[in-house]
Parts: C-alpha cells; structure tokens; sequence
C-alpha cells in the first residue's frame, strides 16, 4: 500500500515523501515551518496528479531526467529522484498519478 511519510528534518522542517507499495520514494516535497502546511502539500499532490500539465518533465546538468509536480499558483510541490531515462520519468508520473489519491498518511 503506498503511503505518504510525513517527517521532520534536520532543520526542524516538515516534509513529506510518497512512497510505492514496494518502499520506493516517488516524489518528495518541500520543507515546511509547520505541519499544517506540509499537509496541504500532500493534498494538493493528491489534487493535482491526474493533471498532466502540472508535471515538468526537467533535465538536470548531469543529463538526468527528473519532474516536478506543480499546483495550480505554479509553485512546486513535489521532486522526483532523478532518472537514467525519459521512460522513468513517465512510469514515475504513472506511479504518482496511481499511488497519491489512494496513499495513506503516516505521521
């Protein structure tokens, strides 16, 4: 069963990560001051997965492929890993769009 992990980090920041029913990390977003607001995120990636236009499919400097997912203000609401190849972008897209509306939240 995916899930969503919520987490703080290092800075104290809220975080979260959706993870596959496998223990793959599929994407991972942003670090938030408060906990309220890290779970907005996770609602929005909820909310925003099954739009097509609200992933950016990126190159990093290193020739990796990678994506973002977008809300609708256009501020970045989730990272993927990076990707040996354009396919792995589009079957992580698949996992987000499959995984996220269904996740549950771990605390």
């Amino acid at each position: 069963m995916a899930k969503f992990e919520v987490y703080s980090d290092k800075k104290g920041e809220f975080r979260f990560r959706l993870k596959a029913g496998n223990g793959q990390i599929i994407i991972t977003g942003q670090g938030y001051k408060a906990k309220a607001s890290c779970m907005n995120g996770i609602e929005s990636i909820k909310n925003n997965c099954q739009d097509d236009g609200m992933f950016e499919r990126l190159t990093a400097k290193n020739g990796k492929s990678y994506f973002n997912l977008k809300s609708t203000n256009g501020q970045v609401i989730g990272a993927s890993q990076m990707y040996a190849s354009n396919s792995g972008v589009e079957n992580g897209i698949a996992s987000v769009r499959k995984n996220a509306p269904i996740a549950e939240i771990i605390e």
